[in-house]
């Protein structure tokens, strides 16, 4: 019986050796970090054999004892891992190189602000400066346009009694009336028959009908004229009878143009825009607008050239 205590308790030794070399064998492991432990498996390998040597004689002498003492299981003891080496070089030594970074601004030569040193290297920025605004001096308005043009005077030859020397200017009713011109004539031109023959008017009696429609209906025409001005009926051919087709005749020339005939026969309105700007430009007139505006300006101042005094003011 003593001999079976004695063994049992050797046993039980044994066990406890081997337990606290495991717990040692952990807690050494445990202490370790897991980077340690990463690096050490790199020398697993290479160490492969020396753990080899070390297991066998630690097998041979648990199973010494074991057969000793009892019959137990051999117990491998997990070796104690080296650590990895840390580099023998200081981290002085390894290379660092920084990112070279794109330059932040890039100019082409021909740009506003790119100036040019003499390294050709330099980019500066300019600063404009800024005058300070300036009221710029008001300039008259001139329209040249309202003189003759290169080489044409002022004066033309009267071709007509009742025209003046000036262009586009007739003389007054009363000068008229004194000089016993009452009778204004002119040449039409048959549209039907291509009749062109000479056509009267009387001064007293035509003036008073342009004056007379002037004075009732200017506050309603708002500077243009109306229809029966702008689309005039023409006389009735005294050859073939045709209404509404004998035509004045006006000169290409418009400095030869019969204006006070074409006024009594309210025919102003058979006259082209530019005939028309033609005589508010030498009459100082706004000469500008659509062809009913300018004839109005047309009318108003032949009335006014005839009789100042009349009802023909704008």
């Amino acid at each position: 019986m003593t001999n079976e205590d004695d063994t049992k308790k050797n046993c039980s030794d044994v066990h406890e050796n081997v337990n606290r070399k495991r717990k040692n064998s952990t807690n050494s492991n445990g202490k370790g970090n897991n980077t340690e432990y990463q690096n050490s498996k790199k020398f697993n390998h290479n160490n492969k054999n020396n753990h080899e040597g070390q297991e066998e004689e630690d097998e041979e002498n648990m199973l010494s004892l074991s057969l000793s003492l009892c019959p137990t299981k051999p117990i491998r003891e997990i070796p104690e891992q080296e650590s990895s080496p840390l580099p023998s070089e200081p981290l002085d030594s390894f290379p660092v190189t920084m990112p070279q970074l794109p330059h932040p601004l890039q100019l082409s030569p021909t740009h506003a602000i790119y100036v040019s040193s003499l390294n050709e290297t330099t980019l500066l920025p300019m600063c404009r400066h800024q005058e300070p605004a300036t009221q710029k001096p008001l300039r008259l308005r001139r329209n040249p346009t309202q003189a003759p043009g290169e080489g044409k005077g002022e004066t033309v030859p009267a071709l007509f009694p009742w025209a003046t020397t000036k262009r586009a200017t007739v003389q007054s009713f009363n000068y008229l009336v004194a000089k016993n011109i009452t009778t204004i004539s002119g040449d039409v031109q048959c549209k039907k028959c291509e009749q062109q023959y000479k056509m009267e008017y009387d001064l007293r009696e035509k003036f008073l009908e342009v004056w007379k429609f002037i004075a009732d209906n200017k506050s309603s025409m708002h500077d243009r004229a109306p229809n029966v001005w702008m689309n005039p009926v023409l006389p009735t051919c005294k050859f073939c009878g045709q209404e509404n087709s004998a035509k004045p005749v006006i000169p290409l020339k418009k400095k030869q143009m019969n204006w006070l005939f074409l006024l009594l026969g309210q025919l102003l309105g058979c006259c082209t825009l530019d005939q028309l700007k033609y005589f508010c430009k030498h009459t100082k007139n706004h000469r500008t607008g659509a062809k009913d505006r300018v004839l109005y300006l047309a009318y108003l101042g032949l009335c006014k050239q005839l009789d100042p005094k009349g009802p023909f003011d704008r």
